[in-house]
């Protein structure tokens, strides 16, 4: 006797699976210049590497106890390896019912947060549509919605403590799908094919009366000094490599060391144009780039965020190891914006979770000053950015390259004094935080709530819990 009748019957509906929303809805996405999610993800991933789970979740009919249809949930979940590195990858499939909850999506959605902070694994969203909050058909059927609870939003929060987490908004993004958007630690919008909002158009226009299209709402323009987006690229292919960039720069979770690549560029090399690059007029601008370049590995420097204004925010990596970059770009002004300000707080906190040392190339005249700065309240914002950088629990190093004046630049210039490290049992230095450093990082991030019953030991703040976790399974010590 075979068993081939069942493996041919597995494998039926898994072709059903993979027919996503049928062949009209594949071709409307693909009319609208977006891709498929099973297509975002072969693209991605390296070649036969994604390792899918729960693919024959989702709504069945059946006659006379025979299959006849399936219609899958639309979130396709699993595991793969972006160069070579293990990841965990959650994607919304628009072509069912437009990527709003349908079916198993909560837990899927559940399971692949679960799956990247359990097994340590960088956690990829390809977001497309609102992913979560269920569709009013669903609403209309059962009767009920699974918001305000929002299951599986306390792996969310923790996630951003444990491991990289990186959110591409891939087409119209909405409602919950926007907020797993920004609960990221980069977020990356492709320009004209993505948007980004909390409601879309029509319950806009019903609620405020405004008519607007879905980029006057929440398309690049809106997003180049918003802050929620961090890069804007022009293409599917593009964001998918700005993802395996960024994570090169990061361990896989905050239990291990950053990864240091192999370098060409030789550690004594001196770039005689950094002689002449910054005028001594300091009304005169430079350019930042060859002095990024100039000064970190060739070809290693990463641009964070897009919206920093004169503060620029990057990654890079000297003789090989991944550092975080706080500079000015003298061409886009000299003073500190409350979005600068944010981006230097995002960078901060990214270093510090990852064990990052940062580099400080200071140029600073300080806070932005007007009457439009003090109603963006640009002081709270500048001031939480120095409180940021003084807490830092990271080594970090500062270049004073022309000026500092103010709020801006005090807050960087005298850090060394403030250096705290730990050291590994080996002799090596290696950064992380103490305790006490976690609680004014918990208290300084209010807004990510404690997860767990209280009084329990996961009821501690996400953040705590993983200092002492790195350090218990590290095996650091404290030294000064």
């Amino acid at each position: 006797m075979s068993w081939q009748p069942e493996v041919d019957e597995i494998a039926r509906r898994r072709a059903l699976a993979e027919r996503m929303g049928g062949p009209e809805k594949v071709a409307r996405q693909h009319a609208a210049g977006r891709s498929t999610v099973r297509e975002r993800i072969a693209a991605l991933a390296d070649p036969g590497s994604f390792d899918e789970i729960g693919a024959l979740a989702g709504t069945a009919s059946y006659v006379d106890g025979s299959l006849e249809s399936f219609t899958p949930a639309n979130f396709v979940i699993g595991t793969a390896r972006l160069d070579g590195r293990r990841v965990a990858i959650g994607g919304d499939d628009f072509t069912v019912r437009g990527g709003a909850a349908d079916a198993a999506i909560m837990e899927k959605q559940v399971h692949a947060e679960r799956l990247a902070n359990e097994l340590g694994l960088p956690m990829v969203r390809l977001i497309e549509g609102t992913g979560g909050g269920g569709s009013v058909k669903m609403l209309e059927q059962h009767g009920f919605t699974y918001v305000p609870v929002n299951p599986g939003w306390d792996l969310v929060v923790d996630n951003l403590s444990t491991v990289p987490v990186v959110a591409l908004c891939l087409g119209p993004v909405a409602g919950l799908g926007a907020a797993r958007a920004v609960m990221a630690h980069v977020n990356v919008l492709v320009e004209g094919a993505g948007q980004l909002f909390v409601a879309g158009p029509p319950v806009v226009k019903h609620a405020t009366g405004e008519d607007l299209t879905k980029e006057e709402l929440g398309g690049a323009d809106v997003h180049r000094r918003s802050g929620a987006i961090d890069r804007i690229v022009a293409s599917e292919a593009e964001a998918f490599a700005v993802v395996k960039q960024f994570l090169a720069y990061l361990p896989s979770s905050v239990d291990s060391l950053p990864p240091v690549g192999s370098t060409s560029d030789p550690v004594d090399r001196r770039d005689e144009a950094l002689l002449s690059l910054v005028p001594r007029n300091r009304r005169h601008p430079y350019r930042l780039r060859p002095l990024l370049d100039g000064v970190f590995d060739e070809g290693s420097v990463f641009d964070y965020a897009v919206s920093g204004g004169s503060a620029y925010a990057g990654l890079a990596r000297l003789n090989g190891h991944p550092v975080g970059v706080l500079a000015t770009d003298p061409y886009r002004g000299a003073t500190l914006t409350p979005e600068g300000a944010d981006v230097m707080t995002r960078l901060v906190d990214l270093c510090e979770t990852f064990h990052l040392p940062l580099v400080s190339l200071t140029d600073q005249a300080g806070m932005v000053i007007g009457a439009a700065a003090e109603r963006a309240g640009a002081i709270r914002h500048g001031a939480r950015a120095v409180t940021a950088v003084y807490q830092a629990r990271v080594p970090m190093a500062e270049v004073i390259v022309r000026r500092v004046f103010g709020v801006g630049g005090a807050g960087q210039v005298n850090r060394h004094r403030l250096v705290r490290r730990w050291a590994w049992p080996s002799g090596d230095w290696g950064p992380s935080r103490s305790r006490a450093a976690s609680k004014r990082l918990t208290a300084r991030n209010s807004t990510r709530p404690t997860t767990g019953r209280p009084g329990s030991r996961r009821s501690a703040p996400a953040w705590t819990r993983c200092a002492r976790r790195s350090a218990r399974r590290s095996g650091f010590r404290w030294r000064t």
